[in-house]
């Protein structure tokens, strides 16, 4: 099993975590993806709460991703205090079911314990069921299912 390393990603990670970021969420474009991991590499993220990036490398190359931040709240977790999040978790198909996916989840766990976080939180969609397992296997828990509507107003 190939090693591997997880950590802060910096400003010379940009194209491969660009590159990643499309991967995970490939209805942007790859300059809107660059452009906003710019930001966050930078230290300064969109978000008015912190937000990181953690990557894994293996053999000098960035081979995963998760985005983690904190939240004033979310679904299921404690109103009263900030949440972390996960924003956005990617592996390479190639390196995935060797523990990179859950280094990277551990890495954004305490991240956000040390900013005070007790709690975590995620999301993806319905039809993800390879990511609802991998929640599942890292010890996350179901806390609800939504449908969401929009109608635009003339």
């Amino acid at each position: 099993m190939p090693r591997f390393d997880v950590r802060p990603a910096k400003p010379s990670d940009l194209r491969a975590v660009a590159q990643q970021f499309h991967a995970l969420w490939p209805e942007g474009d790859l300059e809107d993806h660059a452009y906003e991991a710019e930001q966050i590499l930078a230290g300064e993220p969109a978000s008015t709460l912190p937000l990181v990036v953690f990557v894994a490398e293996a053999d000098g190359k960035v081979v995963g991703f998760v985005e983690v931040g904190l939240r004033s709240h979310a679904d299921g977790c404690d109103a009263a205090r900030p949440v972390g999040f996960l924003e956005g978790w990617y592996v390479d198909p190639k390196h995935r079911n060797r523990g990179v996916g859950r280094a990277l989840v551990v890495a954004a766990e305490a991240w956000a314990r040390d900013k005070g976080a007790r709690e975590m939180a995620s999301d993806t969609w319905l039809d993800e069921t390879t990511s609802q397992e991998a929640h599942a296997a890292l010890g996350y828990e179901e806390v609800d299912r939504c449908v969401h509507f929009r109608k635009p107003l003339s």
